[in-house]
């Protein structure tokens, strides 16, 4: 388990690091000039040219990228452009208001699709497992951003049941859950349709296994055979997806944070880039990889517990 684990943590190192080349070297194709935006037009030669060696981008792209990975070792994720906030402290404010909003939508669409999933491979063939076939497809099929636009006309407009803008009063749990009810809704609706495929697939397989015919045959009841045996195996492929999908989370997230003007890390990227303020970007795109990354690497570890046999593959 160890060396799975160091292997894992290795892997998980380059694949950050790769990804960071990749957006340091797209940011800087994106026309515009950051200097000029940062200190205006009417900014004389000398005070651009201190501002540019002060952030370094004088120097070539490489070093500039070296830089940025070793401030990054030391904890330093740069200063805003326009204010000179130091980034770290953005991403603090930021990052939990993301947090919530894709555990919630992860949770609530765990807590209905694995049972519909269940419920589908249970009765296979039948109505139940046909409308819920319906039901799944269409979940996925429907856009996050669609949703969120949907949402907002039918429970915020028509029925004035639930707000529409922002996170919630600071210190309001209450009006905060009100605020995070739509967004969540939004984003999880279609995870809710890819648990459920993931978990029936799953589960249709193992129960046609040898082990599972051995319990009913024991005289198992079926409830037991269902969640103690069956669902125990057919949920490793189920986590595995969580894991991936995290990422599919907060990319729909930022549909969400800006259809709603909610706070959060997608809603911040957005703007950002739109003002050219590269070191928000990075180090918001920095502490997204590697969140994604982080929990990726939790969702491994996690079946290969659950199954010894995953720490053979790696």
């Amino acid at each position: 388990m160890w060396l799975y684990l160091v292997k894992r943590l290795a892997l998980s190192v380059v694949i950050i690091l790769m990804a960071i080349a990749v957006l340091f070297s797209m940011l800087h194709m994106i026309p515009g000039d950051p200097i000029s935006i940062a200190l205006g037009p009417r900014a004389t030669a000398e005070v651009q040219a201190a501002y540019a060696a002060k952030m370094h981008l004088d120097k070539p792209i490489t070093y500039q990228f070296l830089i940025f990975i070793g401030n990054v070792l030391q904890g330093d994720l740069g200063a805003d452009v326009f204010s000179g906030r130091p980034v770290a402290q953005t991403m603090a404010e930021q990052l939990p208001f993301t947090l919530v909003l894709a555990v919630t939508a992860l949770g609530w669409s765990a807590l209905v699709g694995i049972p519909l999933g269940c419920l589908s491979a249970v009765r296979p063939n039948t109505w139940i497992d046909r409308i819920t076939g319906v039901l799944s497809v269409g979940t996925i099929a429907v856009p996050s951003f669609l949703v969120s636009i949907w949402a907002i006309l039918v429970f915020a407009i028509s029925l004035r049941w639930l707000p529409v803008i922002g996170a919630g009063d600071e210190g309001d749990i209450v009006d905060q859950i009100r605020h995070l009810i739509l967004p969540a809704f939004a984003v999880g609706l279609g995870w809710v349709g890819y648990l459920a495929r993931m978990v029936r697939a799953s589960m249709l397989e193992v129960m046609g296994e040898n082990y599972i015919r051995s319990a009913r045959a024991f005289g198992l009841r079926s409830r037991t055979v269902i969640f103690r045996y069956a669902l125990k195996v057919a949920i490793l492929p189920t986590i595995t997806l969580i894991g991936i999908g995290f990422g599919g989370l907060l990319s729909g997230a930022v549909f969400a944070e800006i259809i709603f003007a909610r706070p959060g890390i997608g809603k911040l990227i957005y703007d950002m880039v739109l003002a050219r303020n590269f070191p928000v970007v990075q180090g918001a795109v920095l502490v997204t990889i590697a969140l994604y990354v982080f929990v990726t690497l939790l969702a491994d570890l996690i079946v290969s517990w659950l199954d010894p046999r995953v720490r053979e593959s790696l």
